[in-house]
């Protein structure tokens, strides 16, 4: 009887087939949007936490801080506070702490011939590229000597090369900075490998120098901008951010003077930021099931009216409530289930399109589809049971007499 009462299903639903597809509509729509929006959060996601993470989970940013305005009182910009034996008393007395490298950062212009360009000048040291997983290309990054001797020398980023010299290896030559109505002379000793843009900023359209040449030419001051601490692993990234906090809290008598954020902070961050924004979205798209459950209701009240006569026919031959209810809930979780497959099909085409465009990973998780398919079944019994009752219960001496 269960294979008869499907057959009947089928037939009844493929013989109104623009009505079967309008009834469908809002469960493809749901079902699709809902994994659709899933997976492609979880591609973003996916794409933001591994570039932070290749960045190192265990690098901690420590910043200048900026004093509020209180009872009135304007804020004041940061204070230059950070030097360069700063750096070093953090790396010796925090044990978790494996390094502390110094960064300062200019904006100015490059120029080479007739072309320039605006990008910024990056001071640091030699662990730079170590901490940040970027090395050179062509050529070599500064050593400790140019560190110790403020050497005059460059490494350019990627695009930085692209834009002023094309195909032209630039190495041995000479490039310009002008910077604060001021011009400076780089001897161009390396050239870095192509980096993704990463959290901490572009590294392709930048250049790099001693820090002690930052010092002694572009700023001509003992200060430095920011520091980018390592710590020892990535369990001990959080002993380290304590350790640095209390010291520098110590060392300036309060924690005005500076900021930290550690990578696994950020990680954290991002995570919660994107869960929220993937658990709202699937809620919004979830509305659309509840609207296809409506519009199945309807589809199938005028079902029943308009089969009375077949009902009445059917419970005169001895069909029983039972058969008649079974008839139309399983009509019901078919039109459901047909929905929720091709709203399953169009929410992996329509997430997988989105992804080649945005460049990041497709990410479709098994239980979301089988929730997504599960709740368009819930929807078509949910919304099924009424019209299938009222068919059970129709009087077949009234149905048979229904014009």
């Amino acid at each position: 009887m269960l294979l008869e009462t499907i057959k009947i299903a089928i037939r009844s639903l493929w013989s109104n087939k623009m009505r079967t597809l309008l009834s469908m509509l809002g469960i493809i729509i749901g079902v699709g949007a809902v994994i659709a929006v899933i997976a492609i959060a979880s591609g973003t996601q996916e794409q933001v936490t591994s570039r932070i993470a290749d960045l190192g989970s265990n690098l901690i940013t420590i910043n200048k801080g900026t004093t509020r305005g209180y009872f009135g009182r304007l804020s004041t910009t940061a204070e230059e506070v950070f030097t360069l034996e700063l750096g070093e008393a953090i790396e010796e007395f925090c044990p978790s702490v494996t390094r502390v490298i110094p960064k300062s950062q200019a904006s100015g212009y490059f120029i080479m011939g007739d072309n320039n360009i605006q990008a910024s000048v990056i001071g640091t040291t030699v662990e730079y590229q170590n901490a940040n997983k970027y090395y050179p290309e062509k050529g070599k990054f500064f050593s400790q000597y140019d560190l110790d001797n403020a050497s005059n020398v460059i490494v350019l980023g990627s695009e930085l090369v692209d834009e002023l010299y094309g195909d032209v290896n630039p190495i041995g030559s000479k490039i310009t900075f002008y910077y604060n109505k001021h011009t400076f002379i780089f001897n161009i000793i390396g050239v870095m490998e192509e980096k993704e843009r990463g959290i901490t900023g572009d590294f392709n359209s930048s250049a790099y120098i001693p820090i002690t040449t930052y010092l002694n030419m572009i700023s001509n001051s003992r200060y430095i901008g920011s520091f980018i601490a390592q710590a020892a692993s990535a369990d001990e990234a959080g002993q380290a951010v304590e350790q640095i906090e209390y010291m520098l809290t110590k060392h300036f008598g309060g924690d005005e003077e500076f900021s930290l954020m550690s990578q696994d902070e950020l990680l954290d961050t991002i995570t919660e930021v994107t869960g929220s924004m993937k658990l709202m979205l699937s809620g919004i798209a979830a509305i659309s099931l509840l609207v296809g459950g409506i519009g199945i209701m309807n589809i199938m009240l005028v079902s029943v009216t308009e089969r009375t006569r077949e009902i009445g026919i059917r419970k005169a031959l001895g069909a029983k409530r039972r058969n008649i209810l079974s008839q139309f809930l399983i009509e019901s979780l078919t039109l459901s289930s047909l929905g929720g497959i091709v709203g399953v099909i169009i929410g992996w085409l329509g997430a997988f399109g989105v992804a080649q465009i945005g460049g990041w990973p497709l990410i479709i998780s098994v239980p979301t589809v089988v929730l997504a398919f599960s709740f368009s079944l819930l929807v078509g019994v949910f919304f099924g049971i009424y019209p299938a009752i009222k068919a059970a219960k129709l009087d077949p001496v009234i149905a048979l007499s229904y014009e």
